[in-house]
């Protein structure tokens, strides 16, 4: 019976991959409320890892992000990703203002079998992300003020050999002039680890 327990509370490759991107998600809105990229207005609060969480009701918002979170998630059961960057800038200088690295690490055997067992129990992860989560929203509190019209973009890197969307292009790296960088906690599945870097453009 105690076998059979551990089993039901494993997570799965495939599982794994789904809570990472998850967060992403919830991540990537949660900045964008809290950093007032858009207006708070658009934002509605959903229930997601016991947090109350701020999501975008822009369907244009909801249109880029989904296909990337797609196509990632797809990549990170093959081990193609190292990190994603999300990065705000000034609508009007294109100035980068501030960027968010999401950057991954691949634990436990590096098997590629999305049915592949993770040795760590879901409410312990959950947990984890929680704290990120709540962690992100906090950094308001101490993040320059973005007194300008922003955008934001994703920037995704990948082992060379992947096969990248038609409509994809590539970029180059994306730096911040008189940066500071703040690392804020980390996550782990036992089969992907997280870790969150904020940079952002120092008052000096």
């Amino acid at each position: 019976m105690a076998t059979k327990q551990q089993s039901q509370n494993a997570i799965t490759l495939k599982g794994s991959a789904k809570l990472v991107m998850d967060y992403l998600n919830f991540g990537i809105n949660s900045i964008l409320f809290q950093r007032g990229i858009y207006p708070p207005e658009s934002f509605k609060t959903e229930e997601h890892f016991g947090l109350s969480i701020l999501v975008s009701t822009d369907s244009k918002i909801q249109q880029f992000l989904q296909p990337v979170l797609n196509q990632m998630k797809d990549w990170l059961l093959e081990q193609k990703i190292q990190k994603m960057s999300m990065v705000i800038s000034n609508v009007n200088t294109k100035e980068v203002m501030e960027r968010w690295d999401f950057k991954l690490q691949y634990e436990g055997s590096g098997d590629s079998n999305p049915d592949s067992v993770g040795n760590k129990e879901l409410t312990t992860i959950q947990k984890e992300i929680r704290d990120v989560l709540r962690q992100i929203c906090s950094t308001v509190s101490f993040l320059p003020l973005l007194d300008c019209p922003c955008a934001f973009d994703l920037q995704i890197y990948t082992k060379p050999d992947v096969d990248v969307p038609q409509e994809w292009s590539e970029t180059a790296p994306s730096y911040i002039a008189n940066s500071q960088e703040l690392q804020l906690r980390s996550f782990s599945t036992s089969l992907h680890r997280m870790d969150t870097v904020v940079s952002y453009k120092a008052d000096f």
